[in-house]
């Protein structure tokens, strides 16, 4: 996105996500969503749980994130081709996130699916090399003392597998889990091509729960940002 477009988009995003006149309730979002967004998949169930940890050796689980909305993927640091992409495509929505008031109430997590090679050094090191904020983002891995394939099976739980190949690769799709604050998980959102606005708003929706619906003093935000450009 050039950046003058990307700057005009983060500013309405952070004055319309900032004002109760334009929020709409969850339910009017996730049916503009389904409507709008064909890579968007809405659900309703508790988020498999995890115990994990992170670079630096700490006990990481998913209560950990409560009153939080986490933004959840799964790569592992060698992979050539779509991993990079997910990851840059999950750099562009926290830096919208972040440049709103929902910076404090988003986490982004991101879990490595071969734990036996991205070493504590890989993860530290992924972050700074895919401009991605460590302020409200975390890779993680498994424990040592938990089995080698403990994440591809945590990954499968959300939907997604990662399958080994002979050359140490592992084939898979690329999945982009949301869960809210009470742990439940709420969308995912497939692929590469879903629009970065859609899940912001989305992800605004929950962040903020809104509920009750009400009276619309201005057109829809995806209304207001299309017809920007």
């Amino acid at each position: 996105m050039p950046t003058r477009r990307r700057a005009i988009l983060t500013l309405v995003l952070a004055s319309t996500i900032a004002s109760p006149a334009f929020a709409h309730s969850l339910q009017e979002v996730e049916q503009q969503l389904h409507d709008k967004e064909p890579h968007a998949q809405l659900v309703d169930s508790q988020a498999p749980d995890f115990t994990l940890q992170d670079s630096d050796g700490r006990v990481v689980r998913l209560a950990d994130y409560r009153s939080k909305v986490v933004v959840l993927n799964f790569v592992y640091a060698s992979c050539p081709d779509v991993c990079p992409l997910q990851v840059e495509k999950m750099a562009k929505l926290q830096e919208m996130i972040n440049a709103t008031p929902m910076k404090g109430q988003v986490a982004f997590v991101t879990v490595t699916t071969d734990p036996n090679r991205d070493t504590s050094q890989v993860l530290r090191e992924y972050g700074p090399a895919h401009a991605l904020d460590p302020t409200n983002w975390t890779f993680l891995t498994a424990a040592p003392d938990q089995p080698a394939d403990a994440t591809r099976a945590l990954a499968r739980a959300y939907g997604l597998e990662f399958t080994p190949s002979a050359d140490e690769m592992q084939m898979h799709g690329a999945v982009t889990h949301v869960i809210d604050q009470d742990g439940r998980l709420r969308a995912r959102f497939h692929g590469l091509d879903f629009q970065p606005v859609h899940f912001v708003v989305y992800v605004n929706a929950l962040a903020n729960r809104a509920q009750a619906g009400h009276p619309h003093e201005a057109p829809p935000i995806w209304d207001r940002i299309r017809n920007l450009f």
